[in-house]
């Protein structure tokens, strides 16, 4: 069973999967504010985040299986956010929420020639939060300083393992109502590739002048990028 985090206690239920290097706690506005729509949140630190156990190989069937023996099954919501967006497509005819919101997911984690991009992520385990605030220079001080307090319970070997499945097209069905919320512009999710998502019936919205971490950058535009699906 993986750590969660929980806010409110309504009778409607919605499941929060977070990026890769965060855990639950990169939801702490987003969590209230749902509460305070009505909903009881659910937060999962995914395996090698938070407080989760660590695995001996990293997989998006083990996120997904993990996740989905972790939190309530047929949720009214779910959102997922890059590798949780991945997660959750993975996991999305299990789970079966109501409604599905993808938040600049990693659909199709891109190839690099010669970059390694988990060794290169692994790296950022080391940031300060000076490096951080250079980094991601649209947060706040509470996100960068956040930043830190995550990276310390993060295992860098799950960066080492997106070589494993990177240029692998985890594209879901929408077979349930889903959105795709992307950044502005998106480093994951190309143009051509949001037109093809929104022939498949994805409804897409871009997040205008958003970060990847669309929700820890523009919280309050990210909130407003969900209005008819929360």
């Amino acid at each position: 069973m993986l750590h969660t985090r929980e806010w409110g206690s309504g009778d409607r239920v919605v499941v929060l999967i977070h990026g890769i290097m965060a855990d639950s706690r990169c939801w702490w506005r987003v969590g209230p504010a749902l509460a305070e729509r009505g909903y009881r949140v659910v937060a999962v630190d995914l395996p090698g985040h938070g407080d989760s156990p660590r695995a001996q190989e990293y997989t998006p069937e083990l996120y997904a299986q993990s996740m989905l023996e972790s939190v309530p099954a047929n949720p009214d919501l779910a959102i997922g956010h890059s590798l949780g967006g991945l997660t959750l497509a993975v996991a999305i005819e299990r789970l079966m929420p109501g409604r599905a919101v993808y938040s600049d997911p990693g659909f199709r984690l891109p190839e690099s020639e010669g970059v390694d991009l988990g060794a290169m992520m692994a790296a950022f385990k080391g940031q300060t939060v000076e490096t951080v605030g250079q980094f991601h220079p649209g947060w706040s001080a509470e996100e960068c300083a956040l930043e830190i307090e995550m990276l310390a319970k993060w295992d860098p070997a799950t960066a080492v393992a997106l070589s494993s499945f990177t240029g692998t097209d985890f594209t879901p069905e929408p077979v349930v109502p889903s959105l795709v919320q992307l950044a502005d512009p998106s480093d994951l999710v190309s143009p051509e590739f949001a037109d093809a998502l929104a022939a498949k019936g994805f409804e897409m919205r871009v997040v205008k002048g958003a970060e990847h971490t669309i929700h820890r950058h523009l919280f309050e535009d990210f909130m407003a990028g969900l209005e008819g699906w929360i």
